[in-house]
């Protein structure tokens, strides 16, 4: 058998030649600076000619590494698109499943079970990134997006249902035999704030629907994560605008209750995402049926 490049060595050629930088390189295969020099040296070495010139802070290749970089690119991709397969074969039931964390614990979490006997064969983990990603660089098969599509437009998207902003608050801070208005619960109680640029919208869009003057900060009640505003809330300490699915089953065990009426949410709705290649997966489209069907349940009953 000939002598084999070590693949490492391939690996870190294509990722210069692609990033035109040995420094975006290492972080792509997180490594060293130093690892993918030295494996473009040895490279080079074995091949005895350069493969790539510098300009300025760039990395380019020259017109032999032009040459290798044709041959060698599609070869390493069907390499690890084998081995992928190996690992993830089409029909593999398990499924990375990534949403935000508030959607997770307080939607997926509550409906594990029911999943469960929908589909027994299927294994679900989750992951919770936030903001628009590479699916496939993050090992991410579906995505259910709490957003819009403008940043997904890579991948298929389909709408599970909309989004929408309800008012609560503790039910110990309210009356038990006069359940007060909004408008009251705003003058009596200061407003809790996710202030995240996911949330940024959610007070005012609330308030500017119902034609209320959108309530002040107050020190200690302005939080950067949803879960952690919605804590604030089940303890009392205020009243909170958040998005319903984020408390649904808090407000199911009485743990939250809800004031006034449903607003529609028009930054954000929820999505399902994947590569189209994963509809070719019967796991993928058992879950997709599932989830469109536990949305449509969801949005019909409250």
């Amino acid at each position: 058998m000939r002598k084999i490049l070590p693949l490492k060595s391939i690996y870190a050629f294509v990722a210069v030649a692609e990033t035109g930088s040995m420094t975006e390189a290492a972080k792509a295969l997180n490594v060293s600076h130093s690892a993918i020099s030295q494996s473009i040296k040895s490279l080079e070495a074995q091949l005895k000619q350069p493969l790539f010139q510098r300009v300025g802070r760039q990395v380019k290749l020259n017109p032999q590494g032009k040459k290798y970089y044709k041959e060698v690119a599609p070869a390493l991709e069907k390499i690890v698109n084998a081995t992928e397969a190996i690992i993830n074969p089409p029909n593999s039931n398990r499924i990375m499943l990534n949403m935000v964390n508030s959607l997770a614990i307080h939607w997926w979490v509550p409906k594990v079970g029911e999943f469960q006997q929908y589909a027994p064969d299927i294994d679900v983990r989750l992951s919770n990134l936030i903001g628009p990603f590479d699916l496939d660089q993050e090992g991410v098969d579906v995505a259910i997006i709490h957003g819009k599509t403008e940043e997904w437009q890579d991948y298929y998207c389909e709408k599970l249902g909309d989004d929408e902003l309800v008012l609560v608050c503790s039910p110990d801070l309210l009356d038990e035999d006069n359940q007060p208005s909004p408008d009251d619960l705003i003058k009596r109680y200061p407003a809790i704030y996710a202030e995240n640029l996911r949330r940024k919208h959610d007070w005012k869009t609330w308030c500017q629907t119902n034609q209320f003057p959108v309530p002040r900060q107050r020190r200690n009640l302005s939080f950067i994560a949803s879960i952690q505003a919605v804590q604030a809330a089940i303890r009392k300490l205020g009243i909170l605008v958040t998005h319903r699915l984020f408390v649904r089953d808090d407000i199911k065990h009485g743990l939250l209750i809800e004031i006034g009426d449903p607003v529609k949410n028009p930054h954000q709705d929820f999505y399902f995402a994947c590569q189209p290649e994963k509809l070719r997966q019967d796991s993928v489209l058992t879950l997709r049926s599932w989830l469109r069907e536990e949305f449509k349940n969801t949005m019909s009953s409250d």
